[in-house]
């Protein structure tokens, strides 16, 4: 199975070879079309006849016929033929290719062999040329003649230049080569100096076209050889003509021609044309010469007596005339400055080159002077100069000055130039209007009284200083109302316009306006400055925009600002502010605010400013350092009166003992000083603020108050277990505790109730603060009495003595309380007796 497989492949490729050699399917079919060229969507019917016979490895098979238009597959009708033949038929209804081809295929071991081929074309017949047109060369005699063809025919097409003379048949005189439209018909074909029949001839499969049949003798349009001139001079006597010579070629030296001269000045738009000039005179006279002008002259020919073709022009001479005395007055213009230094009059004059016709030649200067010139006398000379511009100094009340233009001929006539004052009636309007990107058109109404001319004055603004150049022109037609401004303009520059109507008496007030030619977006935006802020409004300033950068008239100024959340307001200000207060802000909030200026032709964004909004106004501000400002005053007042006033400083600052140097900070029973020593934490007392002092006692059959309730009395339990009597001090002075002893006090009538204990409980001392020291005394037969001190530290300490407070009821003091006998507290007397205190 593996070799049958593989060979397979082989066994195809030899059935394939023996089909397409000689004598294989491919010469066994014969494809028939009619017509094999139809015009364009027309039907073509094409028929493919098979001979089985003469198809190898087809004899034994059925034949199925197939057709392909170029790579299109398509079906036709198959019936057999005579002699065994297979026929298949095909129709095209709509043919619309210019051109394909058409095969005959045939179906074998399931491919289609392509066994026959017909090429088809379809097109149109060949379109009539036209502009057909022939020219002799004098050089060869060769007729080159040239023509347009018509539409496309999509098919072969030949192409013939045909020629006939009066007396002879037509013949093809030349072919065209390489698709191109021309050819020259050689000289032997020709009859020169008799009429000639001449058309282009078209045909292809479909038909034939000619063009219009052409009439010609060939010397007709026969292209002579370009004269060549000679010499050229100025006729004398100051007039403004010249003479040319020229010679004409020797190909047309025995023709009769007719020459044209043509001549310009480099400032000329276009060439001046002298006609009818004959060619055999060889010179000729032109006038109407511009005076010290440089002129190109150049001549050409054709035969006189046909109307045939000039030839080239000859190459170009340059001549220039003679100069002459400049001629014509000059356009002035004035203005007059302060008198100066010596009562002289300051004069700047302005005046126009003369025009080209004015200036005969090339004006070297110009001249002012103070007088007019007179014969044998010149007249002093203010000012000489090139330019056209000049000032100098006159004596107060001139009226008058003079200006004339010189060349190397001579001086112009001078021109008077009056020097009127300003006070004439001004126009009774201005407006200008763009008459393109470097003109404006400048439209104004005349004033009720007539003026003689009118001064049209323009500048470039500049926001620098001595960067401002003027321009102007005067109109002498008195009824215009219009002038046209073509010199210096520019897009985007703004120009200030003035117009002054010239009275014979007067000047004219000026009437002034600014315009562009053209406007555009302003080139930048003005930078913003915070100028003041506060807690909901800020002031915002900006400088104005450089003119240069304007580029159009400032319409108005846009300010953006924005918070944090993206919230956006925006607010449009006229052309003449330059600041803005932005009001209703949020204090303490960010903001990004940028500013927008606008023409007529768009708008330019400025550089973002940040700001923050304050927390409090301004008189807020002021108002909160005032009123700290006055607390503080009155804290000085208050500091200042407690320290001068001695009743005020016992009132809040009393004077009290110093518990600390009392003999009870001292007294110790000498019969407990070696039980002190062994209780544990009991060291040496220092300084000890006493804040209570609990002394217990009871007096026999005495009863509390009846409107108040019995206070709760410290059982022993909750002191250490000492020997009695003792005091126990508690504080910076004994730490850990400690308890001193504490003489009894016997009551009166000879109590012998003594004191159980007293307990003397230190809360902090030197400089701490504290609870104010409560001394509380307590017997057995009375209730507990309390001792209130001052909050100060023990150092001038002074005690007061109450009785105990129960829901509001002081307690009785018992008749007689004698306590702590012999006792010492800061350095005082001793007490003798309890109500001592």
């Amino acid at each position: 199975m593996a070799r049958r497989g593989a060979g397979t492949p082989f066994l195809l490729q030899l059935s394939l070879l023996l089909l397409l050699c000689p004598g294989g399917t491919l010469g066994c079919a014969l494809v028939a079309v009619d017509p094999p060229v139809v015009p364009l969507g027309s039907a073509v019917t094409a028929s493919c006849t098979v001979q089985p016979k003469l198809c190898r490895t087809l004899e034994q098979g059925k034949v199925q016929i197939t057709w392909m238009l170029d790579n299109e597959l398509m079906t036709g009708s198959q019936h057999q033929g005579m002699g065994g033949t297979e026929v298949s038929n095909l129709t095209l209804p709509r043919f619309n290719r210019t051109q394909a081809k058409l095969w005959c295929c045939v179906e074998w071991n399931g491919t289609k062999q392509r066994v026959g081929m017909a090429e088809i074309w379809a097109g149109y017949p060949p379109a009539k040329p036209f502009n057909l047109s022939c020219i002799l060369n004098l050089t060869d005699y060769g007729l080159t003649c040239q023509w347009e063809l018509g539409a496309s025919s999509h098919l072969p097409t030949s192409v013939e230049l045909k020629c006939a003379g009066s007396r002879t048949q037509a013949v093809t005189g030349c072919t065209p080569r390489g698709g191109r439209s021309l050819c020259t018909v050689p000289r032997r074909l020709l009859q020169l100096y008799r009429q000639m029949e001449i058309w282009v001839s078209l045909s292809n499969a479909l038909g034939t076209a000619e063009s219009e049949h052409l009439l010609i003798d060939p010397m007709d349009v026969a292209k002579l050889d370009p004269p060549a001139l000679q010499s050229i001079q100025s006729v004398p006597f100051q007039t403004d003509c010249v003479t040319l010579a020229w010679e004409v070629a020797r190909s047309n030296a025995h023709m009769e021609l007719q020459c044209e001269l043509r001549y310009r000045a480099p400032e000329d738009p276009a060439w001046a044309l002298v006609p009818g000039i004959v060619g055999q005179a060889g010179t000729t006279q032109c006038c109407g010469f511009l005076f010290g002008t440089r002129y190109l002259f150049q001549m050409r020919c054709r035969r006189s007596s046909a109307q045939g073709y000039w030839s080239e022009w000859s190459l170009g001479r340059n001549y220039t005339t003679h100069e002459k005395a400049p001629a014509g007055k000059l356009d002035a213009w004035w203005s007059t400055g302060p008198t100066g230094t010596g009562g002289q009059l300051e004069v700047q004059l302005r005046w126009k080159a003369p025009r080209r016709q004015e200036a005969n030649g090339q004006v070297l200067g110009y001249r002012v002077t103070l007088s007019p010139r007179r014969r044998g006398r010149d007249p002093p000379t203010v000012c000489n100069t090139t330019h056209t511009h000049c000032n100098f100094s006159a004596p107060a009340g001139t009226r008058r000055v003079y200006l004339s233009a010189y060349n190397a001929a001579g001086e112009s006539a001078a021109t008077e130039v009056i020097l009127l004052e300003r006070k004439g009636q001004p126009l009774a309007g201005l407006r200008v209007v763009p008459g393109g990107e470097h003109s404006l058109w400048v439209h104004w109404e005349a004033p009720s009284t007539p003026p003689a001319a009118y001064i049209v004055e323009w500048q470039w603004v500049s926001s620098e200083p001595g960067h401002c150049s003027t321009c102007w022109q005067m109109e002498r037609d008195r009824a215009t109302t219009t002038a046209l401004i073509r010199g210096g303009i520019e897009p985007f520059q703004r120009y200030n316009i003035s117009v002054y109507p010239l009275y014979k008496e007067a000047v004219g007030v000026p009437v002034h306006t600014a315009a562009y030619s053209k406007q555009k977006a302003p080139s930048h935006a003005p930078k913003l400055h915070l100028k003041s802020i506060g807690k909901s409004e800020a002031e915002l300033c900006w400088d104005p925009v450089p003119v240069e950068m304007q580029n159009g008239f400032i319409t108005n100024y846009t300010i953006f600002w924005a918070n944090s959340m993206a919230e956006v307001s925006s607010a449009t200000v006229g052309s003449s502010r330059s600041s803005f207060i932005i009001q209703e802000l949020k204090p303490s909030t960010l903001y990004k605010v940028h500013i927008m200026a606008s023409t007529a032709a768009g708008g330019t964004n400025g550089t973002s400013l940040t700001l923050v909004t304050m927390v409090l106004d301004d008189i807020e501000i002021q108002f909160l350092f005032f009123t700290l400002g006055l607390i503080f005053v009155l804290l000085i007042f208050v500091l200042i009166c407690f320290q001068k006033n001695g009743r005020v400083k016992q009132q809040f600052w009393p004077s009290v003992p110093d518990p600390a140097n009392s003999s009870l900070g001292k007294w110790v029973p000498a019969e407990l000083q070696e039980e002190l020593l062994q209780v544990p934490g009991v060291r040496e007392p220092g300084l000890a603020a006493i804040s209570t002092i609990t002394v217990l006692e009871r007096a026999a059959g005495k009863q509390p108050c009846g409107r108040c309730k019995e206070p709760s009395v410290e059982t022993p339990s909750t002191f250490p277990a000492l020997p009695q009597p003792y005091v126990r001090q508690e504080g910076p002075g004994a730490p850990g505790g400690g308890w001193a002893a504490v003489e009894p006090c016997r009551g009166r009538g000879g109590s012998s109730d003594t004191v159980q204990y007293a307990r003397v409980v230190g809360d902090g001392y030197k400089g701490q603060q504290h609870v104010p020291p409560r001394l509380y005394l307590r017997s057995s037969s009375t209730q507990p009495l309390l001792l209130d001190a001052s909050p100060k530290p023990y150092e001038n300490l002074e005690f007061h003595l109450a009785a105990p407070e129960h829901d509001g009821c002081p307690e009785e003091l018992p008749a007689t309380f004698p306590l702590l006998q012999g006792l010492r507290i800061g350095g005082a007397e001793e007490l003798q007796d309890c109500r001592a205190f």
